[in-house]
């Protein structure tokens, strides 16, 4: 220990730079047994990676003595690259790139950024290790996904965090706030559907609406109902829609989560024993045997959740509905606001309830909010069940209708002792 104390402290940075740049330089090695041209192995990138060490130790805080070295390396590997694509066709510049990378990190740890330098060097080598893993996935990512997945980072990268976190207006209207669950929903809604996309043709309509329901059930609903219309399986099809509503309540209980927490205490149980009796139920009676058992593990196609103006549209709505829940208490009284609760479940019955926790609590009690939650997700399940008794076929529409009901009737016992 005490011969430890006594060595140089450089000794621990050199021997990082040293262990860091050799495995990139074993990856490279292993590059090259396969008879394609590489720059550098397990000696030349070390080596790299001691003159990035040096020159920091030598450029002290200054930079440009720092970037003279960067840029004697890089033509270096310039050379490098020139020879190679001058032989081979298509010849990619990841390991030159991997060279400027091991440069860096040299400098890094000179200056004690020991986990970002790490990070970069072990990165640098998942990249280069993974390239036929990686090129697969490029080719079977489609290029409307990567719009997809720009569209969710512009509302949550971009737009959440240059709006104003306070409270405007006496109606406590935050915009910061407001945006945030516009992207809480989306990510919900978004995983829901990378998830679908990725197990496409796997899983069959369980799996599909277990899925859709973190998405929308109500969504889920109407497309199975449509689909079991054109199929003989009513116990499949109607065991798998009240699948969708049983996550509906997981759904509700993962938003309140992030919103109120006292909120949450007040219905966690009862959702979570809704979520559990009907995603259980539906999936026995889906096992149900039914006709036309090799139509069983057909999937559905998701539809993409992210869309600019729907973003726009449900914050809009979101505002006025918690303009609305607040008006309702204030001038309707708790009646008003349960008769609003259930015409939300006509529709979509997100904005009303994520207006509710913003509100609960502060315009509205915390008890008359829970309340309306419980009435909109029950009236939500009887809608759902007159979609599935008009969309679908007379058997799945009469069984869904009757789990749907059922379900509604059982999440209003909690007002019992809520309210």
């Amino acid at each position: 220990m005490e011969l430890l104390n006594e060595l140089p402290p450089d000794v621990f940075k050199i021997t990082l730079v040293l262990f860091l740049s050799f495995l990139i330089g074993l990856e490279r090695e292993e590059h090259k047994a396969t008879g394609t041209y590489a720059f550098g192995g397990v000696r030349t990138f070390p080596l790299i990676g001691l003159v990035g060490y040096s020159v920091a130790l030598l450029s002290g805080a200054q930079a440009l003595p720092l970037i003279v070295g960067f840029l004697v390396i890089a033509a270096f590997l310039l050379i490098s690259y020139w020879h190679k694509i001058s032989r081979f066709e298509g010849a990619g510049v990841t390991t030159e790139i991997s060279g400027l990378a091991t440069f860096i990190a040299g400098a890094l740890i000179f200056y004690g950024h020991f986990w970002t330098a790490t990070t970069l060097s072990v990165a640098s080598l998942l990249l280069l290790d993974l390239k036929a893993a990686l090129e697969r996935l490029a080719v079977r990512i489609a290029p409307n996904e990567i719009l997809t997945f720009a569209k969710f980072l512009l509302l949550s990268g971009v737009i959440l965090p240059v709006l104003p976190n306070q409270v405007f207006t006496q109606f406590h209207i935050n915009p910061f706030k407001t945006w945030l669950v516009v992207v809480a929903i989306s990510a919900i809604s978004y995983a829901s559907y990378v998830l679908q996309k990725l197990t496409k043709g796997q899983g069959g309509i369980v799996l599909a609406a277990l899925l859709g329901g973190a998405y929308s059930s109500t969504v889920t609903t109407v497309v199975l109902a449509r689909r079991a219309k054109s199929q003989n399986q009513p116990h499949l099809y109607s065991g798998s829609i009240l699948i969708a509503s049983g996550v509906m309540y997981l759904r509700l209980i993962a938003l309140l989560a992030l919103f109120n927490h006292a909120l949450l205490r007040m219905v966690l149980v009862p959702f979570l024993v809704l979520a559990g009796l009907a995603a259980g139920t539906g999936w026995l009676w889906s096992r149900r045997a039914d006709h036309a058992q090799a139509a069983a593990q057909e999937s559905l196609e998701p539809k993409n959740p992210l869309d600019l103006l729907a973003a726009f549209f449900f914050a809009a709505l979101f505002l006025v509905m918690l303009v609305a829940t607040q008006l309702a208490v204030t001038y309707l009284g708790r009646g008003g606001l349960n008769a609003l609760a259930a015409l939300m479940g006509v529709s979509d019955v997100d904005p009303f309830i994520m207006g509710l926790t913003q509100a609960a609590g502060t315009g509205t009690p915390l008890q008359v909010a829970a309340v309306a939650i419980i009435i909109a997700a029950a009236s939500n399940n009887i809608i759902k069940g007159i979609y599935a008794s008009s969309l679908a076929g007379r058997d799945t529409g009469r069984q869904s209708l009757i789990f749907l009901a059922s379900l509604a009737a059982l999440s209003l016992v909690p007002i019992l002792w809520i309210g």
